[in-house]
């Protein structure tokens, strides 16, 4: 399918639509996406913040990323779904969750950040490139 991309939280509470094609798309194995995800990695996807409109507010949850930026989560307060992100190392640009979108099979991962924190029962595509930490962007 091609058209804008849109999706939300579980709950509906927050909805999102995007007028541009991803700037990046990738899976991050960091600690903190490992401990807000619960698993070995979060899969996300980069647009332009002037493309993206989002529908309710999202609660943001911040940390000093192991890139030393800072880094924002965006959860549903409802339910508790991660949606959104924003880096201070990349600035213009709104990251989405790529479960969140409603045609989450139009994620294609391009990279792998962060790939020095995988852990051996997180193994993703060994096709894509790997960075051990985060590539210049």
């Amino acid at each position: 399918m091609t058209g804008p991309y849109a999706g939300g939280c579980a709950c509906g509470a927050i909805r999102y639509e995007i007028s541009a094609e991803p700037l990046m798309a990738g899976h991050c194995q960091c600690r903190d996406c490992q401990r807000m995800t619960g698993t070995g990695h979060a899969s996300m996807l980069g647009f332009p913040a002037g493309a993206v409109r989002m529908t309710g507010e999202p609660r943001f949850h911040d940390v000093k990323a192991d890139s030393g930026h800072s880094s924002s989560r965006g959860f549903c307060p409802t339910c508790g779904s991660f949606v959104t992100a924003r880096s201070s190392g990349m600035p213009g640009m709104v990251t989405i969750a790529a479960g969140s979108l409603d045609e989450p099979a139009r994620f294609e991962p391009q990279l792998v950040v962060y790939a020095e924190r995988a852990h051996a029962w997180d193994r993703l595509d060994p096709a894509l490139p790997h960075f051990a930490k985060m590539p210049p962007m």
